[in-house]
């Protein structure tokens, strides 16, 4: 049975990040929300709660995860980051854009694109994504909250806990944040080309 926090989405409590962290750090499997829509989330380190994750979502071992970082400064240390794409990462972010590049050593090779080598990038604008990173010190594998058959994420945390209680081991009830997804962005040899438009404006990426 899943833990169930409900954390202010302006000014998260820091007892309950702290408490949530240290979930994440055992290996736990957390839902919480970002700027775009609820989220599956784990420590980079941990195989057996990537697992967990691929489980729920039905994932295959092509799917893109995420990495959800700080700044600017820790996405260059777990990807590829080229001058063009160092400028479009400081305008928008952070922002509900996921940007695929090529991974450091630092990325596990598991979650890595198997051929491309690539890893999504994430630096949302949410005050409890943005506090759990910055307490645990490092990324959040994180990957959006849609379940095998739907097209759209879960965005009730009531229905979560429905559905996932028995799957995960803290749900973070933030209030609603939409079911939009980001934008995504890839860079090739430093040129992006937008994949997927979503919440994100494509506007900054055209000129």
């Amino acid at each position: 049975m899943a833990q169930y926090f409900q954390i202010h989405p302006v000014n998260p409590q820091l007892r309950l990040i702290r408490q949530a962290v240290e979930i994440l750090r055992d290996g736990g499997v957390v839902v919480y929300p970002t700027d775009s829509a609820y989220a599956l989330g784990c420590n980079i380190g941990e195989k057996g709660a990537l697992e967990r994750i691929r489980r729920i979502r039905d994932l295959d071992d092509k799917h893109n995860f995420t990495l959800v970082c700080r700044d600017l400064s820790e996405i260059s240390t777990y990807a590829k980051v080229g001058n063009t794409a160092y400028r479009l990462l400081k305008a928008l972010t952070p922002g509900a854009y996921t940007f695929i590049l090529k991974a450091t050593s630092q990325v596990p090779r598991r979650l890595q694109h198997p051929k491309r080598k690539t890893i999504g990038i994430r630096v949302p604008e949410n005050p409890i994504a943005m506090a759990l990173s910055g307490e645990l010190g490092g990324p959040i594998m994180s990957t959006t909250l849609i379940l095998p058959g739907s097209d759209l994420p879960l965005s009730d945390p009531e229905e979560i806990r429905e559905r996932l209680d028995a799957q995960v081991d803290l749900i973070i009830d933030g209030g609603h944040c939409g079911v939009e997804p980001t934008t995504v962005v890839v860079f090739d040899d430093d040129r992006p080309e937008v994949v997927r438009a979503g919440k994100g404006p494509v506007e900054p990426l055209e000129s």
